[in-house]
């Protein structure tokens, strides 16, 4: 059977895959917090027909190179873009922009009623915050933000944040009696605080991710990310300290998808897409030419 049969097959399974890719960007051009993903193409194995060899002198005989045949191409990753992109304005005071690196940290499972650490963590961008009825506080899709709680004896943060604003081991944000609280609003360096008969007070804090390696992180869907390896360790910070960014106000993270681009992406693929299904139809032809060759 043909070589390039089987290297066009491969071309249009490369091909497809990044036609997938530019489809869930296209798709995701106004979700929040939504980073595109890339894809890189390689070429794949080799069969050698002939190997090099040195050239010998004394016997007046020169070197050559080898002879190879490939196999076609193949998507090699799926790269997300963690670029940054724009700031969209949403009038509600408990949206929050990142002006920066760093991500949210949401409880991922369950949260001990006791120490409020959650069992592990997930991180967004998407900044949509709201109080729950038990008066957690929760992003969009109910997941529980963690950050650093007021203590009721003796008024400080726990766990508190350090002179450099590192938080270790953030726990689940919760604020008893929330629904007494008046103009509770959060600030640029994640303290959220509340109005009580008059007097401002500390709510909590909430805490950002620092993570070294942010293109290691592996998606799980709902604008969520995961640390499962190759990205170093997480560390967490108040808004604005430890390399992570602050907070703005009243606003989200657009999507950082470049329609101009998707779409230019999307013709060369389209055309690698064809040209591939083009050796599949010519080498068919060859074929049965071979085949009628005896008739």
């Amino acid at each position: 059977m043909m070589r390039s049969l089987f290297s066009g097959v491969a071309g249009l399974k490369a091909y497809q895959t990044g036609m997938d890719v530019i489809g869930n960007n296209i798709a995701n051009v106004n979700t929040y917090g939504f980073k595109s993903s890339r894809t890189t193409y390689r070429d794949v194995y080799y069969q050698t027909v002939a190997g090099s060899s040195a050239s010998n002198a004394t016997s007046g005989i020169g070197g050559s190179n080898p002879t190879q045949l490939g196999y076609g191409a193949t998507a090699a990753t799926v790269d997300v873009l963690n670029t940054r992109s724009g700031m969209a304005t949403t009038g509600n005071p408990m949206d929050c922009y990142i002006n920066g690196e760093g991500y949210f940290a949401v409880a991922d499972g369950t949260v001990d009623a006791t120490s409020g650490k959650p069992g592990g963590y997930l991180y967004t961008r998407v900044g949509s915050l709201g109080f729950d009825g038990e008066g957690y506080l929760v992003d969009g899709n109910k997941k529980i933000v963690c950050g650093s709680n007021v203590d009721a004896t003796s008024g400080e943060l726990v766990p508190k944040p350090d002179t450099n604003g590192e938080i270790t081991d953030p726990v689940a944000i919760k604020v008893a009696d929330y629904n007494k609280y008046t103009n509770v609003t959060i600030g640029g360096d994640g303290k959220i605080t509340g109005e009580l008969n008059g007097v401002v007070k500390t709510l909590g804090t909430i805490a950002m991710a620092n993570v070294p390696n942010p293109n290691g992180l592996t998606q799980q869907g709902g604008s969520y990310y995961k640390a499962v390896s190759n990205t170093g360790t997480t560390t967490y910070y108040t808004p604005g300290s430890g390399a992570t960014g602050s907070l703005v106000t009243s606003a989200l993270e657009s999507s950082n998808v470049d329609l101009a681009n998707e779409f230019s992406q999307m013709i060369i693929t389209e055309r690698g897409f064809q040209a591939n299904s083009k050796i599949i139809t010519v080498s068919d032809e060859m074929l049965e030419d071979l085949v009628n060759l005896k008739r």
